[in-house]
């Protein structure tokens, strides 16, 4: 069965914020190679909503690590703004995940020992920016998110709802080019994960980023622009 074409065939590559050309991922087993995903080809356009929606174990977070750089495909390549990505090494690409990308995640990844806002700050940090302009920057963002009488809090001391608006604060702080979500609202419950997803929209719309979300929800993934749906690995015609 051929993989159907998922590279609209009018649109140049300048206009791709990524591509993923025939994906296939394998982990060795006692019983052999297990494929993980099988032939997968997409293409998503600068400033698209996308949501990856799937069973449990369809592949989905598997895949979207391989395109945010954090795992490599056994074979196939992913294309990062008309650039090569899969085919850097680990370094340079952490190096181009610290400069375009954002990242949210379900378990929200803060470091214990920092408050809020040096958390906020961290990815800003990274990049070599002034300790001062950074703080401004999180104080900033962390105030989009409601959480201005939260600053000096250490995650421990906030709410799960509050803890994933620190976390949409550092993702978004360095206005990523592309930001990836997977599962953003998996730990909370429901009317908190409502609020967060209303927020999680309105800060993408206000930087115009490109957002790639993994989700089993499927009324939150029709707030997407577009679903791409797996099913044992492969990728299902839209």
């Amino acid at each position: 069965m051929l993989q159907p074409n998922h590279f609209p065939a009018s649109q140049p590559d300048a206009y791709f914020a990524l591509q993923a050309e025939q994906i296939n991922k394998t982990v060795p087993t006692s019983d052999g190679p297990l494929t993980i995903l099988d032939d997968i080809s997409f293409s998503i356009l600068t400033g698209e909503s996308i949501s990856i929606v799937g069973a449990s174990g369809s592949g989905k977070s598997t895949l979207l690590g391989i395109l945010a750089g954090l795992d490599t495909p056994t074979s196939g390549s992913i294309q990062l703004m008309g650039k090569p990505f899969s085919d850097l090494d680990e370094d340079e690409r952490a190096r181009c995940r610290g400069k375009t990308l954002g990242f949210v995640f379900q378990s929200f990844q803060l470091i214990p020992h920092l408050t809020a806002l040096e958390n906020a700050m961290l990815p800003l940090e990274l990049r070599g920016i002034e300790s001062g302009l950074a703080r401004a920057e999180a104080i900033n963002w962390l105030t989009k998110v409601g959480l201005l009488q939260r600053l000096h809090h250490f995650p421990r001391t906030l709410s799960g709802g509050e803890q994933q608006r620190v976390a949409l604060a550092r993702a978004f702080i360095g206005k990523p080019a592309m930001l990836f979500a997977d599962e953003p609202t998996g730990s909370l419950d429901e009317q908190t994960g409502a609020k967060i997803i209303e927020l999680l929209f309105a800060l993408n719309q206000h930087t115009g980023s490109t957002l790639i979300l993994v989700t089993h929800d499927i009324t939150l993934a029709k707030r997407c622009g577009r679903q791409l749906h797996l099913q044992g690995g492969r990728l299902l015609p839209e």
